[in-house]
């Protein structure tokens, strides 16, 4: 299989975060209608769709934040809503999330921010907390902001904060929740370039939530498209442009971007 020019193996290809059937409905509004979808290891996998698709609630049932009515999520072949809390805690360890607003908080200083979920956990000294909080914003070029406050740096900054709270805990997966809601084309771009860099750098497993066509076509290894609760299809991002399913050909050309 070729995945962004590249050939990748079958190891490459397995699927570590999937789910299978999930329902879910909230009084008469069925939310989820049979969400079936595979997130490859390794690799940057785009679940795009509009408003009212769905994408919040499927995000926090994988994060089994709230469990399906009916259906699995499975993350190494494990079904995940099925485990009681203290086994679920150590599961969600292996998350990080990338909140579309960033999430700072705005009384603590950058390292601060970043260092939290490191001081939350405990087990570590304050030399391997710093340690591992400036080498994190070293990597993603903020050092320099180490000491000041979310409200003296600018948006493209917090966010590239925000993705290095996120993998300060080194997860294997990376959630974004609509990363360029909000911006500009120019600091959208930019957004996009970071998912880039934070999957080469890090080797987490990216699933990005957006319903941005530029992003899904900018940083997709794999897309999947959800509509009214159910997937219509998983491909390569340009393959949308293909599609024979109505409801996709609708989608893409609302969007207004070219393959």
């Amino acid at each position: 299989m070729t995945i962004r020019g590249m050939v990748v193996n079958a190891e490459q290809q397995s699927v570590l975060v999937a789910a299978r059937d999930l329902h879910k409905s909230y009084g008469e509004n069925h939310v989820l209608r049979g969400v079936t979808f595979d997130a490859l290891r390794g690799r940057i996998n785009v679940i795009i769709g509009g408003s009212g698709a769905g994408k919040t609630v499927l995000m926090r049932h994988l994060l089994v934040l709230e469990r399906p009515d009916s259906g699995a999520v499975l993350l190494d072949g494990e079904d995940i809503t099925t485990l009681g809390d203290l086994k679920l805690n150590a599961v969600r360890l292996r998350f990080g999330m990338v909140f579309q607003g960033s999430a700072l908080f705005d009384s603590m200083s950058v390292f601060d921010n970043v260092a939290f979920p490191l001081r939350e956990r405990g087990g570590l000294s304050r030399r391997e907390i710093r340690d591992r909080a400036m080498d994190k914003l070293t990597v993603l070029g903020v050092a320099d902001a180490a000491e000041r406050f979310p409200g003296d740096i600018s948006g493209g900054m917090k966010k590239r904060v925000g993705v290095a709270r996120a993998v300060v805990t080194e997860p294997e997966i990376l959630i974004y929740d609509e990363p360029t809601a909000g911006l500009d084309p120019l600091a959208a771009r930019n957004v996009d370039r970071l998912i880039l860099t934070t999957a080469e750098k890090f080797g987490v497993t990216s699933l990005v939530i957006t319903h941005d066509m530029a992003t899904c076509l900018g940083v997709g290894d794999r897309v999947s498209l959800l509509h009214a609760g159910r997937i219509r299809t998983t491909c390569l991002p340009r393959e949308l442009f293909g599609s024979d399913d109505p409801v996709v050909r609708e989608f893409v050309a609302a969007s207004g971007v070219a393959p």
